[in-house]
Parts: structure tokens; C-alpha cells; sequence
């Protein structure tokens, strides 16, 4: 059996902990972002523990982001009377697609 140190209250205690359990502690941990302790802490207190996005969601954000930027480059432009109002129409037919995809890739 090993141990981890975790820090409670500015004082750090050792928790004893099979190979195995230490293992997923650190891994769930590590997953989250977080420290073994802050990891600990949130489960006792009972709260909502996720782990952080993978690179393809992080990919997507920043995609929808540029597509947002777009949108609204062309909402300008309509306004403005620079642009025609069917392109504004075709970007947000574009955008409920990017919607139908990140639909697909939550459902994962």
C-alpha cells in the first residue's frame, strides 16, 4: 500500500492508498486539471468534477469563433449596403450547420 500526501486545512497528511486507487486518483486528477487535493476537496463537498476539454472540442471553439467573427463581419457589410442580403443568408445557413456538428460531436 502507498500513500499520497494531500494538504488539509495548512497541514499535509498522508492517505493511505492501494497501488491501484492511487493510480486513478492521480489520472482522474490529471484529467481535471486539477491537484489530487483539489480534486479530493471537490468530491467530498460534492461538486461537479469534468474533465477538461480534448483538442478537438478546443479545435471546434476556436473554428466557431472565427465563424462567429465572419458572421458578423458580413452582418456589417449588409448593413453597411456593401453586402447583399443573400449573403448574410448564406452564412447563417453555414452556421446552422456548424450547430448540427457540434450537435454530433456533444452526442460523442
Amino acid at each position: 500500500m502507498s500513500s499520497i500526501r494531500v494538504r488539509l486545512n495548512n497541514e499535509t497528511r498522508a492517505l493511505p492508498l492501494p497501488a491501484e486507487e492511487k493510480t486513478l486518483l492521480e489520472n482522474s486528477a490529471r484529467c481535471c486539471g486539477l491537484s489530487k487535493t483539489a480534486y479530493l476537496r471537490r468530491l467530498i463537498l460534492g461538486a461537479e468534477v469534468r474533465a477538461l476539454p480534448s483538442q478537438e472540442i478546443k479545435a471546434l471553439r476556436t473554428e466557431i469563433h472565427h465563424i462567429g467573427n465572419n458572421i458578423n463581419q458580413i452582418a456589417r457589410s449588409v448593413n453597411a449596403g456593401i453586402a447583399k442580403p443573400d449573403d448574410a443568408k448564406h452564412g447563417l445557413y453555414m452556421l446552422d450547420r456548424v450547430y448540427e456538428l457540434m450537435y454530433q460531436v456533444a452526442k460523442k
